[in-house]
């Protein structure tokens, strides 16, 4: 039987084939799970559609995660499909592009800061809230990244809203808990996607990664998929309200 055999999953966030959520709807689908993904606006429609139909699923739908009620619509969309929801992987981070870079202070401002915090960690909440009624024994599972522990240079705003992530996941997780849901977060090591290519100075900080971690090597998105698959198979039901650490060990380090 294979690790997510008729599990159902949700996915958030899947952008393109670069994407880190990417690699894990693909260990997912060969773990054996049903799939359904969500795309920000027509833009993304046409290649989130080819992305699905690689992974043998049509379930596609719009979801900007800024406006609640396309949230709603998405859940009740599924949920007319699958009736429960087993998974839940939560794989969307913004900030405005003039906030990750240089000094913390210089382009702070409270749109900015606002925004960062809604995209990368009250849209986890709203989800889950909707989702709610249709959670039996799910598992909810997000991204985050050292920079909600540690002062990374440039990903300013972005670590702080991760720190928020991060909050979120615990008490989300005593939340959703007695009712036999769980909810986790993974921390992943640099990885090269589009998104984290906008942080300035990016490049830099995958090579010093591969260079000073013990095992020399970067993470890649198969990595996080395969770490995903297991947190939301049956075999990790005991773990909840935890940040696991998919970076070659890196975050045990001291400065470097």
């Amino acid at each position: 039987m294979k690790l997510l055999e008729n599990k159902k999953a949700l996915i958030f966030g899947v952008a393109s084939d670069r994407s880190i959520a990417y690699g894990i709807a693909k260990q997912m689908h060969f773990h054996g799970a049903e799939l359904a993904l969500t795309y920000l606006n027509e833009r993304f429609e046409k290649r989130v559609k080819d992305i699905a139909a690689s992974f043998d699923s049509n379930l596609v739908h719009p979801c900007d995660v800024s406006n609640e009620e396309e949230i709603e619509q998405t859940i009740q969309w599924i949920a007319n499909q699958w009736k429960e929801i087993d998974i839940i992987v939560h794989a969307i981070a913004f900030a405005p592009t003039e906030l990750l870079g240089g000094d913390y202070l210089e382009h702070m401002n409270k749109g900015g800061f606002t925004t960062a915090h809604e995209i990368s960690s009250y849209s986890l909440t709203s989800i889950c809230k909707k989702a709610r009624p249709y959670l039996n024994k799910s598992s909810i599972v997000t991204l985050s990244y050292i920079g909600a522990q540690q002062a990374i240079p440039s990903y300013n705003v972005m670590g702080v809203a991760k720190a928020s992530l991060e909050a979120n996941v615990r008490y989300l997780a005593a939340c959703l808990g007695p009712t036999g849901n769980r909810v986790n977060a993974i921390s992943a090591g640099p990885i090269k996607t589009l998104s984290a290519l906008a942080i300035k100075g990016f490049k830099d900080k995958l090579e010093h990664d591969k260079n000073t971690n013990p095992m020399r090597e970067n993470v890649t998105q198969d990595d996080v998929g395969h770490t995903a698959s297991f947190l939301c198979s049956n075999y990790a039901k005991a773990i909840t309200g935890e940040v696991i650490y998919v970076d070659n060990g890196n975050h045990i380090l001291g400065a470097n």
